[in-house]
């Protein structure tokens, strides 16, 4: 097993309660990185990130935080004292939002002897399309809307990005390797693409230049989600 391929894959966590996210990570023993987004994080709190860290996994928090820079650069700053190492925030936050939070996280750093986390800022959800940008204002091209939120972000002092598969090629076209790129939207040949529109399977979003994949239910609802996991590592390793 290439270790490089099987860190690039952050398991996404999308379950209600906490026992039920240990029970999936219990079973994930060769998985690093797992996401805790909206719904886990608000039944469960920061708590759950001590039973994760206990496991030696690395904690993806997704909250996409979008507020007025103060109040998010002081989320940022209490998400790294709960040792999250990866979190989103919302590009169309603006600048100056994402500019506090960086700064937040560079100086929290600065204090311990921990590494900086990633900060990524969220351009277009994967479950829009052109029509639904239409319907809430912004421009119908999904990948011009991407990339200018992708360079406010960098210029803002942000790690990387999260955007669908389908715009990985004009991130790297225009940025080369100066941002992260975290893709959901990955379904595996053999999963159903569910609810998400613009996807792409592993081995074509990494070979796009994807740094890392966020999968969820091709893993979490498998039958066996370690064999489901293993078996997508295989994938990229096949492709490598």
């Amino acid at each position: 097993m290439n270790t490089e391929n099987r860190d690039r894959i952050i398991i996404a966590l999308d379950v209600p309660t906490k026992d039920e996210a240990i029970a999936l990570v219990s079973q994930l023993k060769d998985a690093r990185t797992f996401k805790v987004g909206l719904e886990l994080f608000t039944a469960e709190g920061p708590a759950l990130f001590q039973k994760l860290r206990a496991l030696r996994k690395d904690v993806f928090l997704d909250l996409k935080l979008h507020d007025i820079p103060n109040t998010v650069a002081g989320a940022v700053r209490s998400s790294f004292r709960h040792g999250v190492q990866m979190m989103t925030i919302h590009a169309s936050g603006g600048r100056e939002m994402m500019a506090k939070a960086a700064a937040a996280a560079r100086e929290a750093a600065a204090e311990t002897d921990r590494p900086k986390p990633i900060l990524l800022g969220v351009t277009i959800l994967t479950s829009l399309k052109e029509p639904d940008l239409a319907e809430i204002g912004m421009s119908q091209d999904v990948s011009g809307q991407v990339l200018r939120l992708a360079g406010l972000a960098k210029a803002a002092g942000l790690d990387g990005v999260v955007c669908s598969p389908r715009e990985i090629e004009v991130l790297r076209k225009e940025y080369g390797k100066d941002l992260v790129i975290v893709t959901p939207g990955i379904r595996p040949v053999w999963a159903a693409a569910q609810d998400q529109k613009r996807i792409m399977t592993p081995a074509e979003a990494v070979a796009g230049g994807a740094d890392y994949l966020v999968i969820g239910r091709p893993i979490t609802a498998a039958p066996s989600p370690a064999e489901a996991f293993l078996k997508i590592v295989e994938e990229l390793d096949r492709a490598s």
